[in-house]
């Protein structure tokens, strides 16, 4: 169960630790869609649209989703961890004042 924000009382707190995992892996899937596509379907590579995959550049393919999604993952990290207060405990993030504080179990 969530506890309320030590600053307006509001019962509407996320916990930080899921959302930063959640983030992480939302960021690593996005950059690893976004370098796939990329690889495959830069302007002037293809023209015209082939009717098959293009399996000659598979390679190419998962080493730019796999650098995507690296990169992806850093970027969620990174922005969790500035939202993150120092100390012990489990980290809550209040929706209603933006208040970021830890509760210790």
């Amino acid at each position: 169960m969530s506890p309320s924000c030590l600053r307006c009382v509001s019962q509407r707190v996320i916990n930080l630790e899921t959302a930063r995992k959640l983030g992480v892996a939302a960021g690593a899937l996005a950059g690893g869609l976004k370098g796939a596509y990329g690889s495959l379907y830069a302007p002037g590579r293809l023209m015209p649209p082939p009717k098959q995959f293009p399996v000659t550049r598979l390679a190419s393919t998962v080493i730019a989703a796999a650098t995507g999604g690296m990169a992806g993952m850093t970027a969620g990290n990174r922005i969790f961890l500035h939202l993150i207060p120092s100390g012990e405990g489990t980290p809550w993030l209040c929706l209603g004042c933006g208040h970021a504080f830890r509760v210790l179990n």
